[in-house]
């Protein structure tokens, strides 16, 4: 299945409606897409019931999961907690957290808030994510991100090191913010492959981290099929 998890739209710093990155998901042969737009707390309630709205939709008329979420950006790693259990309870399908990436400030101790929460999905471009960073992402069963955006994909051959040491499930998401950064499932393969990943491990470890996310976020076998 070719699915992403980690795109933004108008609502924060993308190029795209949510409907427009929807339809064109359905396009390029997506199964299923989340709109995790940069969001602190204020807000996130009116952003929800837009995006939840749109998702609604589009499901209704097209053969793709389409799913309201969020993505926590640059907030205090004490905050993060309750942050994602609220945006859960508001609608939110898929919780993910703005990681430790190298490019940007993100306050320390992210990552570990991140995965310390029963209400995170994905860890996004977690940077030098540590060992025991790793484990915990496993034990919680929480995604770590092998990032496919031009900066964010820097620390992905550690990522993906670590995350494999430590039995934990990795996701390639394309951090879409414009149509061309979409994925397609050879560039999607070139990113996996590139971080260190193995063809068995990219034919069978990501479509099974991928049903994983699914099920966990509450999608039912019936609709992943």
């Amino acid at each position: 299945m070719l699915c992403d998890f980690h795109t933004h739209t108008t609502l924060s710093d993308g190029s795209l409606t949510p409907m427009e990155l929807i339809h064109r998901a359905v396009q390029r042969g997506y199964r299923a897409v989340a709109i995790t737009d940069h969001m602190g707390v204020g807000g996130l309630e009116e952003y929800l019931a837009l995006v939840t709205k749109e998702c609604r939709l589009a499901e209704s008329y097209w053969d793709i999961i389409a799913m309201p979420g969020v993505e926590f950006t640059h907030l205090p790693p004490g905050a993060i907690g309750e942050a994602a259990r609220a945006a859960k309870e508001m609608g939110a399908r898929l919780v993910i957290v703005h990681g430790e990436t190298l490019v940007e400030p993100v306050p320390a101790g992210t990552n570990l808030a991140a995965l310390s929460s029963p209400h995170v999905d994905i860890l996004a471009h977690p940077g030098m994510l540590t060992t025991e960073e790793a484990r915990l992402a496993a034990a919680n069963g929480i995604l770590l991100e092998v990032s496919a955006r031009k900066g964010h994909c820097l620390a992905n051959g550690r990522v993906a090191k670590l995350g494999r040491q430590a039995g934990a499930r990795l996701v390639v998401n394309s951090d879409t913010h414009h149509p061309e950064d979409m994925l397609t499932l050879e560039f999607r393969r070139s990113v996996a492959l590139g971080a260190g990943l193995g063809d068995s491990e990219v034919m069978e470890e990501l479509p099974a981290g991928i049903a994983a996310l699914l099920e966990r976020v509450g999608i039912s076998k019936k609709r992943r099929q």
